[in-house]
Formats: structure tokens, sequence, C-alpha cells
């Protein structure tokens, strides 16, 4: 009798450390931390910078859960906003006036004519690149979405800080921010589980904001 139960304990203690074993062996175990400050030419914090880690392995995504890019106080919320490819993003309005959102950005364009509520459907990203949107109706308001080919991205807080998860690899470090004159460029970054990754960004091809003032006195009718 005492036997039977030797055994069942043993059963039991090696079921779990074969589940112990499992959670060692995840994809999860294996991760790294990749830490970034993002600055700019004289050493300010660069906020909303967005950091992408593209795989070196290109890889297909399916369908991700959808994001939002909300309209409050005739302002795009968030200012800008990080997806990953073949994400649907819904433009719900909550102001009391009426907005009309578009892009003529290459990587999405599209229209979504005069409406309130969450009464416009969910536009789908379904290419990498900066799109820069904008209202008919209010010229004050504009955003940016920046789609990127990676489960591993984040936008900067107002610190310039960055703080990234992803398994170790090896990856290309893609930085996006919408002053920049033009592309920044891409640098090999190798993640390694048993330490963290430190690094620090300097942007110096930034350019004014030219974001116009609502001058139409019409706009708010809308």
């Amino acid at each position: 009798m005492r036997f039977i139960n030797h055994g069942t304990m043993n059963c039991e203690l090696l079921g779990k450390l074969c589940f112990v074993a499992v959670l060692f062996m995840s994809p999860f175990a294996l991760s790294a931390q990749f830490q970034l400050s993002v600055v700019d030419d004289k050493g300010n914090p660069l906020k909303d910078a967005v950091a992408a880690l593209v795989p070196a392995q290109k890889m297909d995504y399916a369908a991700a859960p959808a994001a939002i890019m909300d309209q409050r106080q005739n302002m795009f919320v968030p200012g800008v906003l990080a997806i990953r490819v073949n994400t649907q993003v819904r433009f719900p309005n909550s102001d009391d006036v009426r907005h009309h959102v578009y892009s003529f950005s290459p990587a999405k364009k599209f229209e979504l004519r005069l409406y309130h509520g969450m009464t416009a459907e969910p536009v789908l990203f379904d290419k990498p690149g900066t799109v820069v949107l904008g209202c008919n109706i209010h010229d004050s308001m504009v955003a940016y979405i920046y789609v990127v080919e990676t489960e591993y991205f984040a936008v900067a807080d107002a610190m310039g800080k960055i703080n990234l998860v992803a398994p170790a690899g090896k990856y290309q470090l893609q930085i996006y921010h919408p002053q920049m004159s033009d592309n920044f460029p891409e640098s090999a970054i190798t993640l390694d589980d048993s330490q963290s990754l430190n690094s620090k960004v300097t942007v110096n091809n930034l350019s004014a904001t030219n974001i116009s003032e609502t001058t139409d006195e019409f706009s708010n009718l809308f």
C-alpha cells in the first residue's frame, strides 16, 4: 500500500518537473530586454519616437487586434500610433462636431467622409510605411500611423524612453518620428537572453513642425 502511494507521489513530482521543464523551454523564457533612449541632436528626449525591431527572417502576419485612433477636441488621439502590418484601426469621433478623416500616403490611401460617433468602418493597414492623417474640415488635425513588419515595437514616452521585450536573435532597428525629414538609417541589433541591451539613438534629421492653425470660422459647424 505504501509502495503504491510512493509511486503516486513520484508520478506527481515527475509531472511537476516536466511542467517546469516546458516553461524553461518556451520561447518566452528566452526573451531579451532592449532599453532604448532616443534624443535629438541637442540631447533632448524625443517624445513620440517609434522604435521597431524587425526580425532578420521576414514573417507573414495574420490579422491583429484592432487599434484605436480617436478624435477629441479637434485632435487625433494619440497623435502618433504604431501598429503591426495587417491591423485594423477604428476611428471613433468623440467630438460633438463631425470629422472627415483621410490620408493620401502611399502606404494607405483612404477616406472616411463626414461622420460622428462610431459610425465609421475600421480601416485595414496591410502595407508597412508611414501614414499621415488629416481632417478635410479641420486643417489643424494631423496624426501619424507607423505600420511596421514586426511584433516588437513601441512609442517613446516623454523622456524618449522605449522598453521592448523580444526573443533573442538578430534584428534591424527602425526609428520613426513625425519631424524626420527623411528615413532614419536602420541599424543591426543582436539581442542576448543572458543580459539586457541598453542603447541610445540620436536623431539628427529633424525638421520644424508644420501644423497649421484652424482659421476657418465655419469649421466648428461640422
